[in-house]
């Protein structure tokens, strides 16, 4: 179940990274969801590492935040590596 838990918190962090962050990214919102869901991983793995807990218990505040934070990541990265 928590990998498709993340999966759906992706969904919803991929557009919340995009409102924190908005720019000019190509892709659209598909590319939005796809980061936010990359996104998500991310930031259970990283979560993990940090022994904040990298299961998703649910839909819940703090994982919605660590999949948030995660995407927010992934989106700084594609921004940073990205061919103009």
């Amino acid at each position: 179940m928590g990998i498709l838990t993340w999966i759906v918190v992706g969904l919803v962090a991929g557009a919340l990274a995009k409102l924190i962050m908005p720019g000019p990214d190509g892709g659209g919102w598909i590319l939005t969801i796809v980061l936010g869901i990359v996104g998500a991983f991310v930031g259970g793995f990283v979560g993990g590492l940090l022994g904040l807990g990298g299961e998703a218990t649910g839909f819940n505040i703090p994982t919605l935040l660590t999949a948030t934070g995660g995407a927010i990541i992934i989106l700084l990265l594609y921004r940073t590596f990205r061919k103009p």
